[in-house]
């Protein structure tokens, strides 16, 4: 077991995509937590099957690796802002964090967020200026901007007083100037050990933690994962736990677990400053205190942020309910939903009065809540979702919404189109600038709704040459109507295959979602009209055939490519009276007055 001075808990926080992961898999190297011949993964931290495909963190994961004779534990938290209920959670386990900011783009809106959290805990960060081997890097530039952000996030002297180096995370290695010679990551060790805290703490004192994250283990169930505040557990040891309520009760030690590289390795105690998850507790929730019994303390509960959108799970009862998932009932769906909600607790899930095949769940944006819908999905769940609404507040009488920070980088010449769409969306600008390479760089405060539905228009308009990013500015009173998809639908008026021939005819209409040989339904939409009002289609329809042949009377069919939405994509096409039906390999959307037909046929 470490000392308390021999311990450093730092976080890693940054902007989306802008090197922590890679940065931690030269970290985890250079200090040699690997064999020789061990094969390892790019983003090796990033394990769960969603971040490996998407190529972001959704979850905040630890490691502990060991240099000279200390221990430092690493957190890796997520930099997408939907997951910033993680971020939150994560900076009252650690004493230090690593801001990362990128060397060309320099500080970015998520770097403002998760900077001002830390800065609000009274953390000091250490600045690491990544991705310096890029072409168009300029750091010392970046740095100059960083100061500036604190400056502007109100941090205190020993906070401005920041240290900082160089770092390629990717070519693995770190300058504390930049003309050193690029060796290895020795500098970044250096800076971590004399520049972060050590934990506070007594290890004489009775023992004291808080459940930070959630584990859970087929064997012996939920664990919690923590930093312990005060004092040693050991396996086999009673604790108390106090919840919510305050009323403790007894448990246990079962298990203690700490980390070491990309493994959790079994401890028989633990003390002052390592973070451990602890097991032998069925009921823990986040947030709880585990203190020894005759010692009862109860630490303030862990606040976050509330939700900003949410959306309506309902049960789907459509002609093709059940062929391809296996957990269709709602008494599957609610099960699902709260065990999700015992552990992402920036997610809220609620009943909906008057209606027993509807759940509302709500969270900090369409990739939060598309992260859950698309982990249910593969678990083989069947089940309908509505448009996400934003979540309104009554603020002295006042109707109020979310508003968001949204930040756009996109070639200058589609900067015209695109100011133009997030004018008619509510947005105002706040920021407007164009860099020697002809990409502007554009920040507008826009109501969330008013980002509902425009990611897929912002790439069609850049042609997939734009990067758009949002944070959650603040509440203010209601914007009026924004305007959305003014195309209708294409729906089928029957059910059965989809034909070539059908296709061929019905493709000039508008962009179709289905392709030849696919089952259709009576009410589902199979593509967007070319026109404002819906049109009902006949996409089943087999050419006639007859004895006459002639050379030329067949016309030759060349079918358009169809248009293949993803989760995120379908949720932001879709209007308030339609639904996405998402099965574990199909998403189909119908419309919502097919519900009603199939409740009153359950009567």
């Amino acid at each position: 077991m470490y000392k308390p001075e021999k311990i450093r808990n730092i976080a890693i926080i940054a902007h989306i995509d802008h090197g922590k992961t890679t940065l931690l898999d030269s970290l985890l190297h250079a200090s040699a937590v690997f064999r020789e011949n061990e094969v390892i993964a790019e983003r090796a931290m990033d394990s769960y099957e969603l971040e490996k495909e998407r190529g972001i963190t959704i979850f905040a994961k630890h490691t502990s690796l060991y240099h000279n004779d200390f221990k430092i534990n690493i957190i890796d938290t997520p930099g997408h802002a939907d997951f910033s209920g993680e971020v939150e959670r994560i900076l009252g386990m650690v004493n230090s964090v690593l801001l990362l900011v990128d060397a060309q783009e320099g500080p970015m809106p998520q770097t403002r967020f998760v900077l001002s959290c830390a800065l609000k805990m009274g953390l000091c960060p250490i600045v690491i200026l990544n991705k310096i081997d890029r072409p168009h890097a300029n750091p010392d530039e970046a740095l100059n901007k960083t100061f500036d952000l604190f400056v502007e996030l109100g941090a205190n002297d020993e906070q401005l007083d920041f240290s900082y180096c160089y770092v390629s995370g990717l070519e693995g290695y770190a300058l504390k100037k930049l003309g050193d010679e690029k060796k290895d990551m020795e500098p970044l060790f250096e800076l971590i050990t004399e520049k972060a805290p050590a934990p506070s703490g007594n290890l004489d004192l009775p023992f004291l933690m808080q459940a930070t994250t959630l584990s859970y283990d087929d064997f012996i169930g939920r664990g919690a994962t923590g930093r312990i505040l005060e004092g040693i557990v050991k396996k086999g040891q009673e604790i108390a736990l106090i919840g919510k309520d305050g009323h403790p009760t007894n448990h246990k030690v079962v298990k203690i677990e700490g980390y070491h590289g990309l493994k959790k390795v079994e401890m028989d105690e633990a003390g002052v400053g390592d973070i451990v998850s602890i097991s032998g507790m069925p009921e823990v929730m986040i947030g709880d205190t585990l203190c020894t019994p005759g010692h009862i303390t109860q630490l303030p509960p862990i606040t976050l942020s509330e939700p900003t959108l949410s959306i309506n799970v309902v049960v789907n009862g459509g002609p093709f309910v059940g062929k391809d998932g296996k957990h269709v009932t709602m008494n599957k769906l609610r099960d699902r939903l709260n065990k999700e909600k015992r552990a992402n607790i920036s997610l809220t899930i609620e009943e909906v009065g008057g209606q027993d095949d509807v759940i509302r769940m709500s969270g900090r944006g369409e990739l939060h809540l598309s992260v859950v819908l698309e982990a249910m999905r593969r678990e083989g769940f069947e089940f309908l979702i509505t448009k996400p609404q934003v979540i309104i507040k009554q603020i002295e009488g006042v109707k109020n919404e979310p508003l968001e920070h949204a930040h756009l980088e996109l070639p200058d010449e589609f900067t015209g189109a695109v100011i133009e769409k997030l004018s008619q969306r509510k947005g105002e600008m706040q920021n407007l600038s164009t860099n020697e390479h002809m990409v502007t760089s554009m920040e507008f405060i826009i109501p969330t709704r008013g980002l509902i539905g425009f990611r897929n228009d912002f790439l069609t308009m850049t042609k997939g040459q734009g990067i758009i990013t949002s944070l959650f500015d603040s509440f203010s009173p209601w914007k009026g109507d924004i305007p959305t998809r003014k195309n209708g639908s294409l729906i089928s008026m029957n059910q059965g295959r989809v034909t070539a021939y059908a296709a061929f005819t019905i493709q000039e209409r508008g962009t179709l979602f289905v392709k030849a040989g696919d089952e259709v339904y009576e009410g589902m939409i199979i593509g967007e009209h070319a026109r404002e009002n819906d049109l009902l289609v006949n996409i089943t329809r087999e050419k006639k055939l007859t004895n006459v042949r002639a050379s030329g009377t067949d016309e030759n069919i060349v079918l358009i490519p169809a248009r293949v939405f993803n989760l995120e994509q379908a949720i932001d096409w879709i209007q308030d009276d339609e639904f996405v039906e998402i099965t574990p390999n199909f998403l189909r959307i119908r419309k919502q007055y097919l519900t009603e037909v199939e409740r009153k046929r359950k009567k």
